[in-house]
């Protein structure tokens, strides 16, 4: 008996029993939607990641404050502030540097005649912009005679504009900083939340209106301006490395600190955070597919618990079949085939369910999944192998029946 006529077969045996048939698919149908919706889930959200961090540019790097662990203080762990002089120092002695910017970041209240909300402030120089690949959806950045002068002006982001003038042009009009007011004469185009502070949420001013105006003793220490943190982009993409290590000798002297020293900094790059970001979007991915693969294993054990239920109830079938020539080869395919369909036909339904799911996250905005062919490849293989892995019992437990008992089981 050739495959097509065992599929019909199958087919007949499982429409005869439908609603059985349907809820033994159902747990395939499950297991295959939430591999394929989890995994396409996965795969957008790291291409969105790896998409913001590049449009951010690779040669980026970042330096931020860090903590080291200090032995010696009962395991205590210690910050190490990064002060305006260490950018001076930066600027002064590292090679290589395209463009550099200090900033200085806290949340603070702002309000309009009517509105209220708390935002990240970014002090800075006018270099931000470039060094952070922003651009403007209207008026102008910030500038250096702005900074000199500590004018109390103000680029905001797409959000804080919507939020605080609800369509109105921002451009001239006043938001109060912690009760100062500030002239709006930017706004950003929307960028996005992920990076180092260059989100749509936050209120750009100069960084010496800030120490002047806004910030106060929360960024001073040691009488000395803190820093959140520097950006600076790197000229030659092969320099990278070269200017991490520059920085790095460059705070080591800064702060008086051997080369054996813990420096307690963050020098990274872009390129190292995206690699990063991409490791533990795989693996949270790998964790994801592993969880939808639960789904996948009941819905085999499933297939496995009727297919022997079937086996039982068509026990006379089965001997009748081998009385009149039938072999054990023919009985363990038939019921094989069996479970192949169901697990096939989990799988397309399953499929189409999971993409389905996946295109709905997508519509709503909330992450833009993307559905490939090795998802689907992989969801088809899974079922496919479950269905004959958990069907090859019942088949061979049918195929050994022998022909006299069969006929006369009740």
């Amino acid at each position: 008996m050739n495959f097509f006529n065992n599929f019909r077969i199958a087919l007949r045996a499982l429409m005869a029993n439908k609603l059985r048939s349907s809820l033994t698919m159902l747990g395939i149908i499950i297991g295959v939607a939430a591999v394929v919706a989890l995994l396409s889930i996965g795969r957008g959200a790291t291409s969105s990641i790896t998409d913001q961090v590049e449009g951010m540019g690779t040669n980026l790097i970042t330096v931020s404050q860090g903590r080291t662990f200090n032995a010696g203080m009962g395991g205590a762990s210690t910050s190490s502030s990064l002060y305006l002089k260490d950018y001076e120092a930066i600027l002064e002695n590292v090679d290589g540097i395209g463009g550099i910017s200090p900033y200085y970041s806290t949340q603070m209240q702002i309000s309009t005649s009517d509105r209220t909300s708390s935002y990240s402030v970014i002090g800075t120089t006018p270099t931000y912009f470039e060094v952070n690949n922003l651009e403007l959806d209207s008026g102008r950045f910030i500038t250096d005679a702005d900074n000199m002068s500590k004018k109390k002006v103000a680029v905001i982001g797409s959000s804080v504009s919507s939020d605080l003038f609800e369509g109105l042009n921002p451009i001239g009009r006043t938001v109060k900083i912690n009760n100062v007011s500030f002239e709006v004469i930017g706004v950003l185009a929307t960028k996005g939340t992920l990076g180092f502070l260059t989100g749509d949420s936050s209120i750009i001013i100069p960084l010496n209106t800030g120490y002047a105006r806004i910030f106060g003793s929360r960024a001073i220490e040691n009488g000395k301006y803190v820093l959140s943190s520097i950006s600076l982009s790197v000229a030659n993409p092969d320099m990278v490395d070269s200017v991490i290590s520059q920085i790095d000798l460059v705070l080591r002297s800064q702060h008086g600190l051997g080369l054996n020293d813990e420096l307690g900094f963050s020098v990274s790059s872009q390129e190292q955070m995206l690699s990063s970001m991409s490791t533990i979007t795989d693996t949270l991915s790998i964790f994801l597919g592993a969880i939808a693969g639960i789904s996948l294993l009941v819905g085999g054990i499933g297939i496995m618990n009727i297919t022997l239920v079937s086996v039982k109830e068509r026990t006379r079938e089965i001997g009748l079949r081998k009385a009149v020539g039938a072999t054990r080869s023919s009985i363990l395919v038939q019921f094989l085939v069996e479970t192949f369909t169901l697990a096939i036909l989990g799988g397309i339904l399953g499929i189409l369910l999971g993409a389905g799911i996946a295109w709905v996250v997508s519509f709503l905005g909330l992450i833009n999944s993307k559905v490939t062919w090795d998802v689907i490849l992989l969801a088809v293989g899974s079922s496919t192998l479950i269905g004959l892995f958990f069907g090859i019992y019942p088949a061979y437990q049918a195929s050994k029946l022998n022909p006299i008992d069969a006929l006369r089981y009740e």
